[in-house]
């Protein structure tokens, strides 16, 4: 239970309560199997082109011909050129649940998708430092409708028991394209025409290709398909996949009357202007209150630095050998995958707070050894400093993964209803690319500027994260989406809520009662 803001209730999970002792494993169940071997490319590929950006632009850093080629970038420059991804990201995320309205989850992952292909193809084909900043605009311009509603869908698709696995594994997946730029870029970094760097940026287009192959084959998320009046279309997508487990058909039904009901009282209660239910009341508050901090979060706990900028950071304790330094970003980007898929599994059987903090606490701890270990090189010109540093690289992704990676979406379709989920993980994404924008542009600066001492910034941040994880953040774990619909509300709306769900089940019960009385 959160201590600061209004105290959440849980509705008695009678939902979650089915799935959890469903005894058949997915793979059991040909058509939910099916269904979340189509969701690897069509949804959580998505992050696959998240991965390989952040990965390739870390690694052209140590690529002799594109730094030649676009004059030695530094500080501001170089800074701007990695910003410039984010500032795209930004001017798209207003009109992201526009967009999400009228398009369904799929529809909007393909425009995403497209604006993508056409970012990664002027960035491959660039002439001039403009034009490379262009693309990147829209490469920026691009990804947010792909994740916002690539996350939303596949929460949104999974069956319960394993839906926070799911998402949760859809951030882990970002390493699966990071793994795959490091080692383009590491194969191509010793060519000596510009293709070392152009293939790498060519590449980037083959994760959104994959969206657009392979989304017409992925159903539609059963509560856009309610939301837009289309329920029978709605009911046969769940009985399909979710209605193989033990007591399927109850759990189909269930499951159908809560979405239902949920919907119908969320737009009793939604405004007319897509963004003013922001400021709606209180409990709506809250969730984009903890939606921005989570977003700020995942991007200011340090991991910008080793996202982005390892090869000054391995500059500043003495390893500026190019190869060497390719070598050090493509193992930690392999050993980022190898920890963050068993974590995505494991984290979220546990309380989402505990796995939190432990991210945070655990962060922190690296940080400050990291940062002991720089200055004591800076000071002492020691090269024996220089091995805690690459030690604490590769300890930082497991903790960072725990919390930010592993639950970061995994939390924001639980905290948000249906009708107001893409407007959160919007405002998530906003305050992510506000973030990633400062830490793109000023910590190049920084580092050439003060060196080791502005490690010193984040780890005085890490420690108000801490107290805001401690004080803010309410527990999800174990409760299906509706359950937790109105956990800000009270009890007068869930009650209601649970009312029309039951009134609904009645009904249906009457009507076959009638069916088979004819």
């Amino acid at each position: 239970m959160a201590i600061i803001g209004s105290k959440e209730h849980h509705v008695d999970p009678r939902l979650a309560g089915i799935a959890q002792s469903d005894t058949k494993r997915w793979y059991q169940k040909p058509n939910l199997r099916a269904l979340y071997l189509i969701l690897i490319p069509s949804a959580m590929g998505v992050e696959w082109t998240s991965g390989f950006d952040s990965s390739m632009m870390n690694s052209l850093q140590a690529v002799p011909s594109w730094v030649e080629y676009f004059d030695n970038p530094t500080e501001g420059r170089l800074g701007l050129l990695n910003a410039m991804y984010s500032l795209g990201a930004l001017m798209a995320i207003p009109f992201i649940p526009t967009v999400s309205q009228y398009l369904g989850r799929r529809w909007s992952i393909m425009a995403g998708s497209i604006i993508l292909c056409i970012g990664a193809g002027l960035q491959a084909g660039s002439r001039n430092s403009d034009m490379f900043l262009a693309s990147r605009w829209v490469l920026g311009f691009g990804i947010p409708f792909a994740i916002v509603n690539a996350s939303s869908l596949i929460g949104e698709l999974a069956y319960e028991k394993e839906r926070p696995t799911m998402t949760s594994l859809f951030s882990s997946s970002w390493h699966v394209g990071a793994i795959v730029a490091a080692g383009a870029t590491y194969g191509t970094f010793q060519m000596t025409n510009t293709w070392s760097w152009r293939l790498p940026s060519l590449l980037q287009l083959v994760p959104s290709l994959c969206q657009i192959c392979s989304i017409p084959f992925c159903p539609e998320s059963p509560r856009f398909l309610i939301s837009a009046d289309r329920s029978d279309e709605a009911y046969a997508i769940l009985k399909k996949y979710h209605g193989e487990g033990d007591n399927g058909e109850e759990f189909v039904r269930l499951e159908f009357a809560q979405i239902r009901s949920t919907i119908a009282q969320e737009q009793e209660t939604a405004k007319t202007f897509v963004w003013a239910d922001v400021f709606r009341d209180a409990p709506m508050r809250r969730r984009f209150l903890l939606a921005a901090i989570v977003g700020f979060f995942t991007q200011w706990s340090g991991n910008g630095l080793l996202s982005i900028y390892r090869f000054k950071i391995l500059n500043l304790v003495g390893i500026t050998d190019n190869r060497t330094v390719q070598k050090v970003i493509l193992s930690n980007t392999c050993w980022g995958l190898i920890n963050a898929v068993p974590i995505a599994i494991v984290a979220p059987l546990f309380r989402r707070r505990a796995m939190f903090l432990t991210c945070t606490i655990g962060t922190a701890v690296v940080y400050t050894v990291w940062t002991v270990a720089s200055a004591r090189f800076a000071l002492e010109n020691s090269a024996a400093a220089a091995i805690p540093v690459l030690v604490f690289i590769f300890v930082y992704s497991p903790f960072y993964n725990i919390g930010w990676n592993a639950l970061a979406y995994t939390y924001m379709v639980e905290i948000f209803p249906y009708q107001q989920r893409a407007k959160g993980i919007a405002v998530e994404q906003l305050t992510v690319r506000f973030a990633v924008f400062f830490n793109t542009y000023v910590n190049p600066i920084a580092l050439d500027r003060i060196g080791w001492k502005y490690y010193l910034v984040y780890c005085g941040w890490i420690l108000v994260e801490i107290a805001t994880v401690y004080l803010l953040f309410p527990e999800t774990h174990n409760r299906t989406l509706e359950e937790l619909s109105f956990m800000f509300e009270g009890r007068e709306v869930q009650d209601k809520v649970q009312s029309k769900v039951d009134k609904q089940l009645e009904l249906e019960r009457v009507e076959q009662s009638a069916t088979r009385g004819v």
